[in-house]
């Protein structure tokens, strides 16, 4: 079973990249992303708990977040494996999704993280919020502090992965075709 964590700040990519992914390497994607859209969308008690604090720039707390992924991951036990895109994000998600995996005889297989600069991340989310509708990508000052925990609560998470060397980082600058053939080439030497 191929498991990818695809990591990286907001606005890196993680999106467009795991749906090229999943084709190649026949994965079921899981973004936490679009599961809290998901139950956000449907008012669902989740999904307005993650709104508040997706709405302030803030991490959605780990209970809710586990909760959510480990139900997915066992509706999907059959599949070849997980792109996680947007999860974990924190050094106790890692360690529940290890324990998820572990119950089906799995683990992760390693941690892609797309690096992409600052001034750049704004600008693509800037641009993504003139089209997503999500308040969250059109307010530079929101965007900035979700740098900010991204950099404060989820970048240890890296020397976690990097401990077990899972950690891989790869550029997420340049064309989409190009960071494409740049994970596929450090996925292929994993596996």
């Amino acid at each position: 079973m191929l498991n990818i964590i695809l990591f990286g700040p907001p606005g890196a990519g993680k999106g467009t990249q795991s749906s090229r992914l999943i084709q190649k390497y026949g994965l079921v994607h899981l973004s936490t992303g679009d599961v809290f859209r998901y139950n956000i969308k449907n008012e669902t008690e989740l999904g307005l708990m993650a709104k508040r604090y997706i709405e302030q720039g803030k991490l959605v707390p780990d209970e809710v977040t586990n909760n959510m992924v480990k139900d997915f991951i066992q509706r999907n036990s059959n599949s070849n494996g997980f792109i996680f895109d947007g999860y974990p994000r924190t050094i106790a998600q890692g360690e529940n999704l290890a324990t998820v995996l572990r119950e089906m005889n799995a683990q992760v297989t390693c941690m892609m993280a797309l690096q992409v600069d600052d001034d750049e991340l704004v600008n693509r989310l800037l641009e993504r919020g003139k089209t997503s509708g999500r308040p969250d990508d059109q307010d530079e000052s929101i965007i900035r502090n979700r740098f900010k925990v991204y950099n404060d609560e989820t970048s240890p998470l890296a020397d976690y992965y990097n401990k077990q060397g899972k950690y891989i980082a790869v550029h997420g600058m340049g064309s989409i075709d190009d960071i494409f053939r740049d994970l596929c080439t450090a996925i292929d030497q994993v596996i």
